[in-house]
């Protein structure tokens, strides 16, 4: 996971000649303290390994810290903004919207801020897509509401004709919010500026409501997600303990990682099962989950089962795979099946159960940021603006041993971060639901 420095340095397009405008007081003295490039924040932080890499005469792979710089390379009077969302709605997209405009707008005085409409297909000509004036007043009330207020779509669009977009507006910085797909997006635009060698800046907001962009320890929207799924799991315990033999069964979101699963079931301590796609389990046998269930119910009457969305897609092999419009694999559902192989199973051995099945997915998606996730929301956003205004380039924002960071976009995209079977995290989920190895080979992971 520790990239090498040379994949930590972050690009720039000049020389940052012009000093900032940012918190200036009436005499002209900064009201803030800038951030120099040389604070860093090290990826690793394991005193044994960093003194055995000084010891070889190896630098510790490190981020430079994130915030506003003494300098900066555009003209806020000159420059022209553009910010694009991208992917699956997440709880504060609007927020990021809203806090990008404020800074731009109030910290630099930058007028020039457009919003693309519908993801990367608004940089397209032949879709239509307005685009729109970000102006205070236009976002001010929008961190209340849901979704975004820009639109969003899926899927890959030529990246010759957004540069060509970028160009024709006059755009000197791009910032990009959406999730690895968007990042991948963001490196080739960044490779097309390149080749044209343009003056345009790149800066993404990783957005990933299941929290697995790699080097990156937080997402924005993570915590709304946990905090409502939560009330789903609190909910399906409610059904299960209501009626003998009562099981309630809660699927959430996670294509590759479990982090809300798992998260949710230490929030709300009443989970008796949670699986994940990064550990293993069978479905029959002595081990499988089927009969660990009715255990279960034997016991204590009742069960609560968690399922991430990605758990257990082995039991779909050998079906048609197919892909959304962004190339990721459709994934088959995991609830509607335990939902079935569950009433099969208790019906087999003529034992009555009451099951209720939880889907939230769509309400979590769509809800509007915590208080948390707003706070989070304006760090990154904020951060993002300052990159961006310094000249910094092909850089994502990241939040890294509870500092701001710039994560080079190629150290993540395409890259996805996974619970540890062995970690921390999962023995933790493992103490509070009790639950063990539910596979007849005792394998524990994948």
């Amino acid at each position: 996971m520790n990239p090498e420095l040379t994949d930590t340095i972050i690009k720039t397009l000049g020389e940052a000649k012009i000093a900032s405008p940012v918190r200036k007081s009436e005499n002209g003295k900064p009201e803030c303290s800038f951030q120099p490039d040389e604070d860093r924040v090290l990826v690793e932080i394991n005193t044994e390994k960093i003194l055995e890499q000084i010891r070889l005469g190896i630098e510790p792979a490190s981020f430079e810290k994130a915030g506003p710089r003494s300098h900066i390379f555009f003209d806020p009077s000159k420059v022209r903004c553009a910010i694009v969302t991208c992917g699956g709605l997440c709880p504060g997209l609007n927020d990021i919207i809203r806090a990008i405009v404020l800074e731009l707008t109030y910290g630099y005085g930058v007028r020039g801020i457009y919003g693309i409409r519908y993801g990367l297909a608004g940089f397209i000509p032949e879709y239509r897509y307005d685009v729109v004036d970000l102006t205070p007043a236009e976002v001010e009330d929008i961190h209340g509401s849901g979704g975004t207020v820009l639109g969003s779509s899926r899927g890959p669009q030529d990246i010759g004709q957004i540069v060509d977009c970028l160009e024709r507006m006059n755009v000197g910085i791009l910032f990009t919010v959406g999730g690895d797909g968007t990042l991948m997006a963001s490196t080739r635009i960044c490779d097309e500026i390149a080749k044209r060698g343009l003056k345009i800046s790149v800066v993404g907001i990783p957005k990933t409501i299941d929290n697995d962009i790699f080097m990156v320890g937080r997402s924005f929207g993570f915590e709304t997600a946990v905090e409502m799924a939560t009330a789903a799991i609190r909910t399906a315990h409610t059904e299960a303990v209501g009626y003998p033999n009562g099981i309630g069964l809660v699927k959430l979101m996670g294509r590759h990682s479990g982090f809300i699963a798992a998260h949710a079931a230490l929030a709300q301590q009443d989970v008796n099962f949670v699986l994940v796609p990064e550990v293993n389990f069978d479905l029959e046998g002595e081990n499988g989950f089927l009969k660990t269930l009715e255990t279960r119910l034997l016991d204590r009457g009742h069960a609560v089962v968690v399922a991430a969305e990605g758990a257990g897609q082995k039991f779909f092999e050998g079906e048609n795979a197919e892909r959304d419009a962004s190339g990721n694999l459709k994934l088959h559902d995991i609830g509607m099946f335990l939902k079935s192989e569950i009433a099969r199973y208790f019906d087999s051995i003529n034992m009555e159960i009451n099951l209720k099945f939880i889907d939230p997915s769509y309400m979590i998606r769509s809800h509007p940021a915590n208080s948390n996730d707003n706070v989070f929301c304006s760090f990154l956003a904020r951060n993002a603006v300052h990159a961006g205004m310094a000249g910094k380039t092909r850089l994502l924002v990241g939040y890294w041993h509870d500092q701001f960071v710039h994560v080079p976009m190629d150290a993540s995209a395409g890259k996805r971060k996974r619970i540890d079977p062995n970690g921390r995290l999962w023995m933790s989920v493992q103490e509070a639901t009790g639950q063990r190895s539910m596979t007849n080979a005792h394998e524990s992971c994948e």
